[in-house]
């Protein structure tokens, strides 16, 4: 047989390009904001500045006044405060449910609705496809903190208005440098809330049953603030999760001691690293089968 007579060879099939990073990313961005339940959550979360706020100005001339935690009855002397009291209220379990909600659903949401295999058959790569998941559930965190806080920062000027803040100290300082120093304490919190989205990827990682991974992550919260409160084990008490969360009360004294913010967002850092770590171990070797 003659060369021209040769059948010819079949043409290479190339292979498809991965999903550029902009598009996985605003994809992801829209699944997780356009969720009715993550709005929901978010709504939710904006109403507990109003209800505080509405309840303080209900009361404040009653004999209910001076009643409760101390910084909330500055929040009818200045509306700033009223941003500080609404996030110190939810911190301890409403902004940790919403984000184990959210964090929890990440990867099993998508393998329990059998749509995770046909991303990576796109063909996604699986650590661009974790890191896309883990950007949206930190901004779905900001997301939750900003709703508190924006919130709080219009129903307070609106009910009480906003004057020079007077810092833990007894200090006064311009009603300037406060909006600064309540900005340093929303951005703390945000931060502050970055290792429990790791720890919610991590157990997104590990089963398709999405309720399982977020009742495990708001239990590593509870449990946290549970050991946090015990003597006896006072030795692991710096490095627990939640240990540190209310440390931004730093930012509402004369000298901001840096050094106990800087611990505090370190211990973040080092939750992050160590179950960002187990989730891509985790997620890149793991058979995805749904």
């Amino acid at each position: 047989m003659s060369r021209a007579d040769a059948p010819a060879a079949p043409p290479s099939v190339a292979a498809p390009a991965p999903v550029a990073w902009g598009r996985l990313l605003r994809s992801e961005l829209r699944l997780v904001f356009g969720r009715r339940r993550n709005l929901v959550l978010l709504a939710g979360l904006a109403l507990v500045p109003v209800l505080l706020g509405t309840v303080l100005l209900l009361t404040r001339d009653s004999a209910l006044a001076g009643q409760g935690p101390s910084f909330v009855d500055q929040v009818t002397g200045n509306g700033l405060f009223l941003v500080v009291a609404a996030l110190f209220l939810c911190l301890p379990f409403l902004l940790p449910l919403c984000i184990g909600i959210a964090s929890g659903d990440a990867v099993a949401g998508e393998a329990a609705a059998g749509t995770l295999r046909y991303l990576l058959v796109v063909p996604v790569p699986r650590t661009r496809l974790l890191t896309v998941k883990a950007v949206a559930a930190l901004a779905f965190a900001a997301a939750a903190v900003l709703s508190v806080a924006v919130t709080g920062l219009v129903v307070g000027a609106a009910y009480f208005g906003l004057q020079d803040v007077t810092l833990l100290s007894g200090t006064t300082v311009p009603v300037g440098d406060g909006v600064l120093r309540v900005l340093g304490v929303v951005g703390y919190v945000g931060l502050s809330l970055t290792g429990l989205v790791a720890v919610g990827l991590f157990f997104s990682t590990l089963t398709e049953v999405p309720v399982g991974a977020m009742a495990a992550t708001v239990v590593v919260a509870v449990v946290s603030t549970v050991l946090d409160s015990l003597p006896q084990v006072a030795a692991i008490h710096p490095g627990l999760l939640t240990h540190h969360w209310f440390d931004f009360a730093e930012f509402l004294r004369l000298q901001v001691d840096w050094g106990v913010v800087a611990e505090g967002l370190g211990v973040q850092a080092a939750w992050v690293a160590v179950f960002g770590s187990l989730a891509w171990a985790r997620f890149t070797t793991a058979d995805v089968t749904s």
